[in-house]
């Protein structure tokens, strides 16, 4: 990777681009969320080439780091001319979602936000069985092949994150996915202490309890979604 020092627009470092325990993609998400927080709504942030170029980051670990802004609705992707990236009005939902985002993200607080997600899940998931589209399971049935394919062990708990972020989208109760979606990623950073040689035995149990779960909110079948949401509280094998 290139060793370019990591600059924004207004020639302010992108602070802790290259540091820390994060992935790349997570710490230039938070570098740029603090550019951001000083822009109005609607003012442009760049475009991924322009991003690359300014940080020597990969193209994909770029667009994952924009990726997790537009979902955490922080940032705004424009395609066609005059597109780009731009500042998302930051109404109170997305402002309580980053607080939570901070918040567990101090020490201590991951066992809180584990125990916050959990009470939510079934709230979330049979909103989402009562309010699916079609297209909404297409990308279910999408993201679960990719957690099933998902390289190594931050890809499989990357992919985990994402497919649970898509069936928050599809609940109706916006508050409830805000708080939801802030818990986010927590219990994988738990579940990553398990030892390598628990790790494929945790995966594959982990990979069935979230394909019954697509399936019954695919069906709209509250039973199973019930089901499927206590067999994920179940601790890894």
């Amino acid at each position: 990777m290139a060793t370019m020092p990591h600059t924004s627009s207004a020639g302010q470092p992108l602070a802790g681009v290259g540091q820390g325990a994060r992935t790349r993609a997570e710490r230039l998400a938070a570098a740029l969320d603090e550019r951001i927080r000083g822009l109005a709504p609607g003012e442009p942030v760049g475009t991924l080439e322009s991003l690359r170029a300014e940080t020597g980051l990969a193209y994909a670990t770029v667009s994952e780091a924009v990726r997790l802004l537009r979902d955490r609705g922080v940032l705004e992707i424009r395609p066609g001319r005059g597109g780009g990236l731009f500042a998302a009005d930051r109404g109170p939902v997305v402002r309580l979602r980053h607080t939570l985002l901070s918040v567990a993200d101090e020490p201590g607080t991951v066992a809180d936000a584990i125990e916050l997600r959990e009470h939510l899940e079934e709230l979330i998931d049979l909103g989402a069985a009562r309010h699916r589209t079609g297209r909404d399971v297409d990308d279910l049935r999408r993201l679960l092949r990719e957690l099933r394919v998902a390289p190594g062990w931050d890809g499989f708990m990357r992919a985990n994150w994402a497919l649970h972020e898509r069936i928050a989208a599809i609940s109706p109760n916006a508050m409830a996915r805000a708080v939801y979606v802030g818990t986010l990623g927590h219990l994988g950073a738990t579940s990553a202490r398990l030892a390598d040689d628990r790790r494929e035995a945790y995966r594959a149990a982990r990979y069935q309890v979230h394909a019954d779960l697509v399936e019954a909110i695919a069906d709209g079948d509250e039973a199973a979604v019930r089901a499927a949401v206590s067999a994920h509280r179940t601790p890894a094998p």
